[in-house]
C-alpha cells in the first residue's frame, strides 16, 4: 500500500509539472512528411534533464506529430531491469514519458546497459505496455510517406552482440555472446536487399563512427561487420546513441549519414570533431526525423528546445 501511495504521489507531481507550457523552437517539418522521434540513453529515474526533455517531447509532438519513438537503447541505465515488474519501468519510463502525445508506439532495441540485466524482460515488456513495441532483438518494417508515393524502411539492429568485447565479457554481458553474429548479419543483408523503399534508415545503439573515449574496438567491429552492408544497399542514415552527445559524421567514399543522438537525460560534454565531422555538441536532447517523397530532414534538439542543427538529404 505504501508503495502504491508513493507512486500515486509521484504521478500527480509529474502531471502537475507537465501542465506548464514548455517553450521550444518549432521544427520546419516538410509538407506531406512522416515524422518520428529518436530517444536513447534515458534511464535516470527522471533526474538530470530527463523529465525536462520528456515534457519537451510531449509539448512539441503537437507540431511534429511523430508516428512513433525510436527508443534505441539504454532506456534503463546501469544494470538494466530484472523483470517486467521491475519498478524501474515506472521511474525510468512510464511516469516520465506520461504526456498524452507520447502514448504512441515506442520501437525499442537493447543497449549495453540492458545487456547487464535481463534482456528477455525488455522483450517481454511488450506484453505489459501497449506502447512498448519490440518484436525481437532485431527487426525491420516499412512505412509509407504520409500523403506521398514513397516508402521508408526502418531497420533496428542489436549491436552489443556484434562487438567482441561484450561477447567476451561473460560476467557482465552474459547474453551477448549467446547471440549469433552470422544470423544477424545474414538477416540484415537479406532485409536490405529485399526492400524497394526509396529511403532506408538503420538504427543501432552503438556508433560506427564517433568521437569518444569508449574502446575503439566497439567501432572497428561495427565498421567491419555492418558498414559494408550499409554502403552496399545505399542506406541513407545510420542513427545511434551510446556516446551521450550529438554528432553528425560523413565518411569519405560513403553516402551514409552517420548520426549520434545525444542522451535524453545526461550528456557527456566533451566532444570534438574528427575526420568527417559536420557537427557535434555536448548538449542533452533528442532527434526529430522527418521524411517526404524527396527530402529527409534531421533536427537535433537540445534540452532547452533549441534546434541546434538541421540537415537535409535530398533525392
Amino acid at each position: 500500500m505504501k508503495r502504491l501511495t508513493l507512486i500515486f504521489i509521484a504521478l500527480i507531481a509529474l502531471v502537475g509539472n507537465a501542465m506548464a507550457q514548455v517553450k521550444f523552437q518549432k521544427p520546419d517539418i516538410p509538407a506531406n512528411s512522416t515524422s518520428i522521434y529518436v530517444a536513447n540513453d534515458l534511464g535516470r529515474n527522471g533526474y538530470f534533464e530527463q523529465k525536462t526533455i520528456a515534457e519537451l517531447m510531449g509539448w512539441m509532438a503537437e507540431d511534429v506529430d511523430p508516428e512513433f519513438v525510436a527508443a534505441i537503447g539504454d532506456v534503463h541505465h546501469f544494470e538494466g531491469v530484472q523483470s517486467v515488474d521491475d519498478p524501474l519501468w515506472m521511474t525510468n519510463y512510464e511516469l516520465i514519458y506520461s504526456h498524452p502525445d507520447l502514448m504512441i508506439d515506442w520501437y525499442a532495441i537493447l543497449g549495453n546497459h540492458e545487456y547487464r540485466g535481463n534482456t528477455q524482460a525488455v522483450l517481454d515488456y511488450k506484453n505489459v505496455s501497449r506502447r512498448w513495441v519490440m518484436p525481437s532483438r532485431y527487426y525491420a518494417f516499412e512505412k509509407e510517406v504520409e500523403d506521398g508515393n514513397e516508402k521508408i524502411l526502418f531497420v533496428f539492429i542489436d549491436t552489443a552482440p556484434l562487438i567482441d568485447k561484450y561477447r567476451r565479457d561473460t560476467e557482465d554481458y552474459a547474453d551477448a555472446g549467446k547471440q549469433s553474429i552470422a544470423a544477424e548479419l545474414e538477416w540484415l543483408d537479406a532485409t536490405l536487399a529485399a526492400s524497394d523503399a526509396k529511403w532506408k534508415v538503420v538504427f543501432g545503439h552503438h556508433p560506427i563512427f564517433a568521437d569518444t573515449d569508449k574502446n575503439e574496438s566497439e567501432r572497428t567491429d561495427l565498421q567491419k561487420r555492418v558498414k559494408p552492408l550499409l554502403d552496399k544497399y545505399g542506406v541513407d542514415a545510420y542513427v545511434c546513441g551510446h556516446i551521450h552527445n550529438f554528432q553528425h559524421i560523413q565518411v569519405k567514399d560513403s553516402k551514409v549519414q552517420y548520426f549520434v543522438n545525444s542522451s535524453g537525460s545526461l550528456a557527456r560534454k566533451s566532444v570534438k570533431p574528427i575526420d568527417g565531422t559536420q557537427f557535434c555538441s555536448g548538449d542533452e536532447g533528442f532527434m526529430v526525423l522527418s521524411t517526404s517523397d524527396n527530402l529527409m530532414r534531421f533536427f537535433l534538439i537540445n534540452h532547452r528546445g533549441e534546434i541546434i542543427y538541421q540537415y537535409d538529404v535530398k533525392k
